[in-house]
């Protein structure tokens, strides 16, 4: 029934949007500021995704951050997969976590009122409004059980295992081109199914972005989304990290894996491409004085021109790629 799949449509975009753009990006990072329509609307909808209510989402969320891959993370993926995807919600091991990280949260009326009353939110607006929508627009009772079942139910469970990966997989699989100091990293498969969250490395490194996928060609609906509202008027105060500080983030971390690399190939046995390592040599000396440059410009509170910045992108890129070929030739 094509009313049922437009409704299912609508809510999955709703509800998963309203958990990467509201409980994530709006309340639990404040990377925007939202005027209060939008704040009702991911409230509302948010509930409907039966995750907890912002206030609780917020605090756990925030407690992960400060807290990634160390026991005071409340879905520590070192505890193993099962435990990050869903085994933290299950299994209540530790004692329940005072919520005093989100005060500013609970200065809004709003966010009150949807702690307040979120299991009826939820239940309300998320199974028992598409239930009586499929009793009028799709044929009496078998509409209602459609209704409450795929637009409900099924959808509660793709868009709850959405938010599940972004903690789990996105804990497991990808690269990590910002930094290594946390578990997360950067898959732009989980993307396609998160609503953009699969850039999770750049996420940990620069939590306080509107943004995770930074690049153009990164598939992030969320941000788009963000954007958007802010030509709408809907949403102000985008926070976003310079163009200096990200290219920074990948040439130190480019070239802590390339010292690492080259001394690795260097105690082991082998033969080492020359034209290779020649030029990984070259990239990797120009890297550092890239990254001097670009040192040098912040402390002077200078921002390095865009032609500046996408040279070193290049030369980054292309040195990451060249250790690719050491690791064959050296196979």
């Amino acid at each position: 029934n094509w009313i049922m799949w437009t409704m299912f449509a609508f809510y999955m975009i709703a509800t998963g949007l309203s958990i990467t753009l509201g409980y994530h990006r709006l309340f639990s990072h404040l990377s925007f500021k939202a005027t209060w329509p939008v704040r009702l609307f991911t409230l509302i909808f948010g509930a409907c995704a039966f995750e907890n209510s912002v206030v609780h989402w917020a605090s756990d969320h925030r407690r992960h951050h400060k807290h990634t891959d160390h026991e005071e993370d409340p879905y520590d993926i070192s505890k193993g997969f099962f435990w990050a995807h869903i085994g933290w919600i299950l299994f209540k091991l530790n004692a329940p976590q005072p919520i005093d990280n989100v005060k500013d949260l609970q200065k809004d009326s709003l966010v009150r009122f949807q702690d307040r009353y979120y299991v009826a939110i939820a239940f309300i607006a998320g199974l028992i409004l598409p239930a009586v929508a499929g009793y009028f627009f799709m044929g009496g009772m078998i509409g209602a059980l459609g209704g409450f079942l795929v637009v409900g139910a099924l959808r509660v469970v793709l868009v709850q295992q959405s938010t599940f990966f972004i903690n789990s997989l996105c804990h497991t699989i990808g690269n990590q081109p910002y930094s290594v100091r946390c578990s997360a990293r950067d898959s732009w498969i989980m993307a396609l199914v998160t609503y953009g969250e699969g850039y999770h490395n750049y996420h940990h490194e620069f939590q306080h972005d509107y943004r995770n996928g930074v690049k153009a060609w990164n598939f992030d609906p969320t941000k788009w989304a963000i954007m958007l509202l802010h030509k709408l008027g809907l949403v102000s105060n985008l926070r976003r990290v310079s163009e200096s500080k990200i290219i920074g983030a990948e040439m130190r971390e480019a070239q802590r894996k390339a010292e690492a690399k080259l001394a690795e190939l260097h105690e082991k046995d082998g033969t080492i491409c020359e034209h290779t390592m020649a030029r990984v040599d070259e990239l990797l000396t120009k890297l550092k004085n890239n990254l001097n440059e670009l040192e040098s410009s912040v402390s002077e509170s200078l921002e390095a021109s865009r032609s500046s910045i996408r040279q070193w992108q290049r030369e980054t890129r292309e040195l990451v790629r060249r250790l690719g070929d050491l690791r064959l030739v050296t196979a």
